[in-house]
C-alpha cells in the first residue's frame, strides 16, 4: 500500500504579534497547494488561530484525493475522475483508494472472492433489526449495525498489518450493502434476501433490496451502470465533514468499525449526505403546490423570497462539478429507458433546462450539482428517498476506510484536539440551593 509523499518545505512566513516576530514554516503539497505550518504557534506565542468551520485549516497531509474547485478537478490517487466514467467497477475504484494503486487482475479476483465470502451477516445480527421500529431512519440502523459488527469480529479491532486491514476492509465493504438492504426490507416488513454468490456488487445489492422469495429481481444493465457510477463518484471527496469525523474518531485509537459508524452519523446531516433528499423534497413541493418550474425559479431569484433552489451550485466547485457532468450523461440514458411516468422527473428536467440557459444562473455559476442528478437517478431506479443517504454511505465507505488507514499508518499521529476561544461567564461562584431560591 502506498503512503502519501510528504510535503516539501518552501521557506518561511513571518508573523509579528505584540511586538514579537516569529518564523512559521511554509509547506507545499505535490499539486502546489501551500500552507503555513502553525503546529508550534501556541507554544511560541500563546495564541491559537480561530477558523469556524475549518475552511482555512488543513487538518492533515493526505495522498488519497485531490480537489481543485476553481478548475473543476477531482482526482483519486492522481487519476482524473472522468477516467472512471465507463470501464472500472466500484470495487476497482475502492481498491485504488484503499491500496493506493489500481489492482492487478489477481488482486481484484482475490478481493472480489472475499466480498462474496463475507457478504452474509451473522444470523444473530438479524435479531438486532427486529428491535428497530419499522419507521426507524435507515441511517440510524446503518450506523448501529456497523458498530455491532465490531462485536461479532473483535479480532479485527487491532489492525496492525496489511493482511488484517485487508480482511476488515473486505468485510465492511461487503456487509454494508447487506445491512443497508436488510434495513430497507425491515421497514417494509419483507423477508430478508440472502446475498447471491454469483452476482456482482451492485446487482447483488439491488437483488437483496427488490427480489422476492418467489421472484428474483433482474437488474437492467443501465441501472447497474448508473448505480455503479454513483458509488464511484461518491467514493471520496477529501476532508469533508464525514471523512474528517472518521479521522477525528480514529485519531483516538478507535477501531475501524466505530470510526466508520461515526462517519455515517456525520453523513446523515441534511447539509452533507442529505442534500439529494432536499432536491426531491423541493420537486415534491413544486408538484404538490401546482407551481410551474418557471414560477419556482422566479421565486428563487427573488431576494425577498425564502424559496431556495436545491441541487444547484457547490461550496467547493466554483465553475462546474465534474461529477455532475458525468451523472447528467447517465441520467439522460437511464430515465428514457426505464420509461417511468414520474411528474417529479419531468419537473427536474425542466429545472435543469432553465438553469443551464438562464443568465441569472449561468453568470452565478449555479449549475446542477451531483446531488441534483443523483436524486433524479435514484428515484428513477425506484430507490425510496429515505435510502438516498444510505446509498451515499455505501459509496463513501472506501474513502473512509482509506483515510482511517492512512492516518493509522502515519508516523507521529496525534489525537485530534481542536482549541477554542472561550466566550462564557467569567469568575462565577457556586451558590447553595437555598441561596439560589432567595435570589429567585
Amino acid at each position: 500500500m502506498t503512503s502519501p509523499n510528504p510535503s516539501t518545505s518552501r521557506g518561511n512566513a513571518t508573523l509579528t504579534l505584540d511586538g514579537q516576530t516569529i518564523s512559521l514554516p511554509v509547506v507545499e503539497g505535490s499539486e502546489g497547494e501551500r500552507a503555513i505550518d502553525i503546529s508550534n504557534l501556541r507554544g511560541q506565542t500563546n495564541h491559537i488561530t480561530l477558523d469556524p468551520g475549518y475552511g482555512n485549516t488543513g487538518s492533515c497531509e493526505s495522498g488519497i484525493t485531490f480537489i481543485d474547485g476553481d478548475k473543476g478537478i477531482l482526482r483519486y490517487r492522481g487519476i482524473p475522475i472522468e477516467e472512471f466514467a465507463d470501464s472500472p467497477s466500484f470495487i476497482e475504484v475502492a481498491m485504488l483508494l484503499i491500496n493506493g494503486t489500481l489492482p492487478t487482475a489477481e488482486e481484484y479476483a482475490s478481493f472480489s472472492a472475499d466480498l462474496t465470502r463475507f457478504a452474509n451477516i451473522d444470523e444473530g445480527m438479524k435479531y438486532h433489526f427486529q428491535g428497530f421500529p419499522r419507521a426507524a431512519p435507515p441511517m440510524a440502523i446503518l450506523s448501529a449495525m456497523i458498530n455491532a459488527l465490531s462485536c461479532f469480529y473483535p479480532e479485527l479491532h487491532e489492525l496492525e498489518d496489511e493482511q488484517q486491514f485487508r480482511q476488515a476492509s473486505a468485510r465492511l465493504i461487503s456487509k454494508v450493502r447487506t445491512i443497508a438492504a436488510y434495513a430497507y426490507r425491515h421497514s417494509k416488513g419483507l423477508p430478508y434476501m440472502y446475498p447471491h454468490p454469483a452476482m456482482r456488487y451492485v446487482p447483488n445489492f439491488l437483488h437483496m433490496m427488490f427480489s422476492q422469495p418467489y421472484e428474483q429481481y433482474v437488474c437492467p444493465e443501465i441501472v447497474s451502470k448508473a448505480l455503479n457510477l454513483i458509488l464511484i463518484l461518491h467514493a471520496d471527496h477529501e476532508q469533508n465533514c464525514s471523512t474528517s469525523t472518521v479521522r477525528m474518531v480514529g485519531s483516538s485509537g478507535a477501531n475501524l468499525f466505530a470510526s466508520c459508524a461515526a462517519g455515517v452519523c456525520a453523513l446523515w446531516g441534511p447539509l452533507h449526505g442529505g442534500a439529494n433528499v432536499e432536491v426531491l423534497n423541493m420537486l415534491e413541493q413544486i408538484h404538490q403546490g401546482n407551481i410551474t418550474p418557471e414560477e419556482y425559479v422566479k421565486l428563487a431569484k427573488d431576494k425577498d423570497s425564502k424559496v431556495r433552489l436545491m441541487g444547484f451550485g457547490h461550496r467547493v466547485y466554483k465553475n462546474f462539478d465534474p461529477r455532475a457532468q458525468m451523472l447528467q450523461k447517465i441520467a439522460q440514458e437511464l430515465v428514457p429507458v426505464l420509461n417511468r411516468n414520474d411528474p417529479l422527473l419531468d419537473i427536474a428536467r425542466r429545472l435543469e433546462e432553465i438553469a443551464l440557459s438562464d443568465p441569472y444562473f449561468v453568470d452565478r455559476k449555479l449549475y446542477p450539482n451531483v446531488d441534483f442528478y443523483s436524486g433524479i437517478i435514484l428515484r428513477a431506479m425506484g430507490i425510496p428517498t429515505n435510502m438516498f443517504t444510505v446509498i451515499f454511505a455505501i459509496g463513501r465507505l472506501p474513502g473512509w476506510i482509506a483515510h482511517w488507514w492512512e492516518q493509522h499508518q502515519a508516523p507521529g499521529s496525534r489525537i485530534a484536539r481542536p482549541r477554542q476561544i472561550y466566550t462564557g461567564t467569567t469568575n462565577a461562584h457556586y451558590l447553595p440551593m437555598e441561596e439560589r431560591n432567595k435570589a429567585d
